[in-house]
C-alpha cells in the first residue's frame, strides 16, 4: 500500500480554513470553489465561517486554525486590516489567502502582509491552487514542529 500520493490526503484529518467575510455569498463562493479539497495532495477542508472581525479574533485565539481566507471586501472591518492585526497579535498565526476588490489593491495586500492573494471576481482555480499551497506549507511545518 502507498504511502504517499494522492491518496495519501485521504487519511489525513481535515484542515480547519477560517473563512472570513460579511457576505453570505463570498462565503459561499469560496466554498463552492474549494470543494471537499482544493487538490488530491491535501487533506479534506473543513471551513470555520466568521463574518465579523471580534468573531476572527475569538476563533483565532481557540486555536485549531490551519489555514484563513479572508474577504479583503468586508465591512467594517475589511480583510486586510484584520490580517494584519492577527500577523501582529497571534502566535503562530496560520497563513492567510487574501481576496482583494482588484488587482491594482496589490500593495494593500502587501501591507497586510498576506500570505496569498486573489481577486474578485473569485477564480476557483486560482483559488483553490492557492489555498492547496498554503495548506502544503502549513502541513509541512506542523510536520517539521512534530
Amino acid at each position: 500500500m502507498a504511502t504517499n500520493g494522492p491518496g495519501s490526503a485521504e487519511s489525513s484529518a481535515p484542515m480547519r480554513v477560517l473563512l472570513y467575510s460579511d457576505k453570505p455569498g463570498t462565503r459561499e463562493q469560496v466554498r463552492t470553489a474549494v470543494g471537499r479539497r482544493p487538490a488530491a495532495d491535501v487533506p479534506k477542508v473543513e471551513f470555520v465561517e466568521c463574518a465579523t472581525a471580534p468573531g476572527v479574533l475569538a476563533r483565532l485565539e481557540d486555536g485549531g486554525i490551519d489555514v484563513a481566507v479572508f474577504d479583503g471586501e468586508t465591512a467594517p472591518a475589511g480583510g486586510m486590516g484584520v490580517c494584519r492585526q492577527i500577523k501582529d497579535e497571534i502566535y503562530r498565526c496560520p497563513p492567510v489567502l487574501l481576496i482583494i476588490g482588484r488587482r491594482d489593491d496589490g500593495w494593500l495586500a502587501a501591507w497586510s502582509r498576506a500570505d496569498k492573494v486573489v481577486s474578485h471576481p473569485i477564480d476557483p482555480v486560482a483559488l483553490a491552487e492557492a489555498l492547496a499551497e498554503l495548506m502544503r506549507g502549513q502541513a509541512a511545518e506542523t510536520a517539521a514542529l512534530g
